[in-house]
């Protein structure tokens, strides 16, 4: 029998207790194989390298991140209205799924996963981030970066001081109970540099390939918007950005006819990484990107949906992780496990002291623009 314990989640006592935790044997009853698909040495190296983790430990946490990740996709379709996010223990041995329906605890445990009850729900989060993104310029020039917080089931806005943050928050006319406001050092930038280098360049600059894809029977591949405009030439591959966004978003995609789509990403130490699909990973992922500066990288999923202020401008949308980046790294692939995630926008720090980076989901960008992601 469980013991029931409770815990104080976004100002709740939460009625709902503790399921048993993510493992192989509370999974979804689905058939499984008796071992999970080998990760790609590379990939494994990098978690080790960047977490700190054994390579047990490793193979361990990304069967985990498999199961919680599809766990998270049926459940957030099952919850509907009531779902309030979700996310892992910081091992990634447990997914917590966060709910304003106290009778859903026996669907999410169904799942493997434990319920929180929560005051508010994903919807009613992410409509205080779109306030927050319509605040006036000047409100929103001062702060640094704001996203649905799933596990304090608030809305978190960061900036250089807390009366910045707490300026935003005025100007937007949110309710201030619904906030968490703070101070932060971070100055996020984008990552294009505006010297020569690989994998493509635009004119003199130089940006990275996030993942092939195709439009109809044209080829090309999805990169950050601020690498280039609509029309704008590349070269090494050869190609021409048919649809770019930024700021607001920050994504493109160039179509680059003559020149072969493949299923990869660069690995580490020039391996190859097989994509084969786009399932987004649940917040405490492990995750890793692939940049043509720093090279593959990796770190830990922090929130969906961040809204970041970039000196050009604001940007929507975002995924803020852990992994480390620098100038050059714009529009390189972010990949968890085997599943494309997204396209390198920007971030502080740098791979010497660590930092944050963001990244546009990719599903978003193969949605505007009618692409299909190559996966092997």
């Amino acid at each position: 029998m469980l013991s029931k314990r409770c815990a104080l989640v976004g100002g709740v006592i939460l009625a709902v207790c503790l399921a048993t935790p993510l493992s192989p044997a509370a999974a979804d009853p689905a058939p499984q194989s008796a071992s999970p698909p080998a990760a790609p040495p590379s990939m494994i190296d990098a978690l080790e390298r960047d977490l700190g983790l054994s390579e047990a430990q490793v193979v361990a946490r990304l069967a985990n991140e498999e199961r919680a990740a599809a766990a998270e996709t049926a459940l957030t379709a099952q919850l509907g209205a009531s779902f309030g996010g979700a996310w892992l223990s910081d091992d990634a041995s447990k997914l917590m799924v966060a709910t304003t329906d106290a009778n859903a605890a026996p669907a999410i445990e169904a799942k493997g996963a434990q319920p929180v009850l929560v005051k508010r729900t994903l919807a009613d989060l992410n409509a205080v981030v779109q306030q927050l993104d319509r605040a006036p310029r000047r409100a929103t020039a001062g702060a640094t970066l704001w996203y649905v917080d799933v596990k304090t089931n608030t809305v978190s806005v960061q900036a250089p001081t807390v009366q910045a943050a707490d300026a935003l928050v005025a100007a937007a006319g949110v309710d201030r109970s619904l906030v968490t406001v703070s101070a932060t050092a971070e100055q996020p930038m984008t990552y294009i540099d505006i010297v020569g280098g690989m994998p493509f360049y635009i004119g003199s600059s130089r940006c990275s390939v996030g993942f092939s894809v195709t439009r109809g029977s044209t080829p090309g591949f999805v990169t950050a918007g601020h690498c280039g405009r609509a029309g704008a030439r590349t070269t090494n591959p050869t190609g021409t950005f048919q649809g770019s966004s930024f700021p607001g978003n920050d994504y493109a995609w160039v179509a680059a006819p003559g020149n072969n789509p493949t299923p990869y990403v660069r690995g580490s130490g020039g391996s190859l990484v097989t994509v084969r699909g786009s399932t987004q990973a649940s917040v405490g992922a492990s995750i890793c990107r692939s940049g043509s500066t720093t090279g593959w990288r990796c770190g830990i999923i922090q929130q969906h949906g961040a809204t970041v202020r970039y000196p050009q401008g604001t940007v929507t949308g975002l995924t803020r992780t852990s992994a480390c980046a620098q100038p050059g790294d714009s529009g390189g692939s972010f990949i968890s496990g085997s599943q494309a995630q997204g396209v390198t926008s920007g971030g502080s720090g740098n791979c010497s002291i660590g930092g944050t980076t963001y990244h546009q989901p990719v599903n978003e960008i193969l949605s505007v623009y009618g692409l299909t992601l190559r996966t092997g």
